[in-house]
This record gives C-alpha cells, structure tokens and sequence, in this order.
C-alpha cells in the first residue's frame, strides 16, 4: 500500500456563502441543525482552499516539497454541455480521498477535518438517531472502529468511497448513458450510475452500492440511490443504516480543482429525520489510478485488533 501525506488546508476567512437560487447557508461544523429539514441537496457552498496554500494533490512525492496551489483552471464541460467529472481529454489525474473528512463532528478526538467539511455538516448530538442506532454508533466508536467492514476488504458504499484513501475517478460515458465511479483503497471496486431515465426495477437485491439513477440539474449532478446492503458503515464514523435507506447525493464542480459532495440520508429505520452531510475533495492532476491489493483475511492490528495479531 501506498503512504499519503495528506496535507491540512489553511483556515478559511468567514465569507458569504452564496447559491445561485436563494437559500439560506450554514455554519461549519455546528451550524443550524438540519435534522428533519431536506435542506441538504445543494444548499450550502463548500468553498475551496484558498490560494497560496499548500494544494494536496500537489508536490507530495519522495521528498520534493509541496506546491503552492496557483489559480484553478474553470469548470471543464463535454460537448452536452454538461460538467465533465473527470480530467480533460488527454489529460490525467484523480480525486484525492480525504481520510479525515466526515459526514458530521464527532468531536471527542473524532476523525474530523473541519476545513473541508460542508456547511450542512452537524454535530453527532444533532444527528437524528433513533435509540437502538445511536448506542450501536456509541459502541463502534468506543470499539475504535475494529468492526470497520472497509478493513475487512468490503466495498465502500455511499460516502465512504469518496473518503478512502488513494482516491478514485468519476468517468462519464454518454453513449452508455452510464457513470462509473472507480476507488482504489480497500476493494478495488467501481459503482454505476445510470443517466438514462429508467424507472427504478421493483425487485433488485441489496447490495455495497445499492441502484444509483442520477440526473443533471443544471451544472449539478444528482444521484439518488436505493437497495442498499447493511453489510458497510456509510462512512469511517460509523453511522447505522438499514435496508430502508435512500440515498440522494449532489456533485458540483465549481472550478477545475474542487469537488464538492453533499449526500442526504433517509433511512427510517435507524433515524427519526433526513439528514446530510459532506465535504469539498481536491483534485490531484499529478496522480492515477493503481493497482492496490486488499487481502480479505488481512489484519489490521492497530484498528481492528488495537495491536494484538
């Protein structure tokens, strides 16, 4: 496996947060609770690091010192018209996996990267659990993540996969009518999402990554997935989801260098209200995909087994 050093963005100045239709904003990391309120499909601006700083998909390799991150190229389109995902044509590059970036703070010497982290973000006493899915998300923390299906070699399902580390591609097909989302950490997996309109089939087996049908809105992508598994945590926190979940995530690109990721989670089985989270991803040019091998029977000593083998 490779090593990643991943760098911390510099602390933001306070600013505006703006949408190109009227909506309120919210605070980073503690902000206006959206338990119960759908408010987290496109609202909220997850702003890129800003200039000058360290960029970390740059100058990270064998010792060579970090780049400073110069002016973004623009949101690159294909010939629809809609935003492309990916790199340019004959150019390379993947998303970086933010590890520390979450879904909500959980505070306590949580896994929490607050820089990147989306405005709808909330603190884990605001998630709306129910009973039962609160006290098992208490005993997976308090269980240091050792019974994390993602170091067992299970797919990453939902959010997960944008938070592994490596990083992944987004490749848009539109002869298939087809997107394809490929990861590198963990199992080395991909995820289809179909543009063509269909209906959702009636009787689909539960999977990692469940049925995504996705839809442009704009230079937004929208993504609304079913038929999920219960055999993966959504993200590295921990939450419980049910087979009753659904799914809808957004992808915005706003310039050449950032990806910001938003997901609302429905599930009724294990919570009283929708709620989101999300967060902003960098693009790393200097990179690409590779082959990376996770053995299923692998241990994990430090995680998983809190040092004994």
């Amino acid at each position: 496996m490779r090593k990643r050093e991943f760098v911390g963005w510099a602390a933001i100045a306070t600013a505006a947060l703006i949408f190109s239709v009227a909506a309120p904003s919210f605070g980073q990391n503690g902000g206006t609770p959206n338990a119960g309120k759908d408010n987290g499909v496109g609202q909220g601006i997850i702003p890129p690091p800003p200039r000058g700083v360290p960029n970390p998909g740059q100058g990270q390799g064998k010792g060579r010192g970090r780049a400073k991150r110069g002016p973004s190229r623009p949101t690159p389109h294909g010939p629809d018209g809609h935003v492309l995902l990916g790199p340019l044509p004959g150019e390379g590059g993947v998303w970086n996996g933010g590890a520390g970036s979450t879904l909500f703070s959980s505070g306590r010497g949580g896994i929490d990267n607050a820089l990147t982290n989306a405005p709808v973000n909330l603190k884990v006493e605001d998630v709306p659990f129910q009973d039962w899915a609160r006290a098992l998300y208490e005993s997976r923390r308090a269980n240091n993540t050792a019974d994390d299906p993602h170091v067992r070699c299970k797919s990453s399902g939902g959010p997960r996969l944008f938070h592994t580390p490596y990083g992944f591609e987004i490749v848009d097909i539109p002869e298939l009518e087809r997107i394809y989302i490929m990861g590198v950490g963990g199992p080395h997996t991909y995820r289809t999402i179909y543009m063509d309109g269909r209906e959702r089939p009636k009787d689909i087996d539960p999977s990692f990554h469940g049925y995504s049908i996705g839809h442009w809105e704009g230079e937004k992508l929208v993504v609304e997935t079913t038929n999920y598994n219960q055999r993966f945590w959504i993200s590295r926190e921990g939450p419980p989801t049910t087979e009753l979940l659904k799914m809808t995530e957004t992808f915005e690109r706003p310039e050449y260098d950032t990806l910001r990721y938003i997901a609302t989670i429905d599930d009724p089985g294990a919570y009283t209200a929708k709620w989101s989270g999300g967060w902003a991803i960098p693009w790393n040019a200097n990179d690409e995909m590779y082959e990376y091998i996770c053995q299923e029977n692998n241990r994990d000593a430090k995680h998983m087994f809190r040092g004994e083998q």
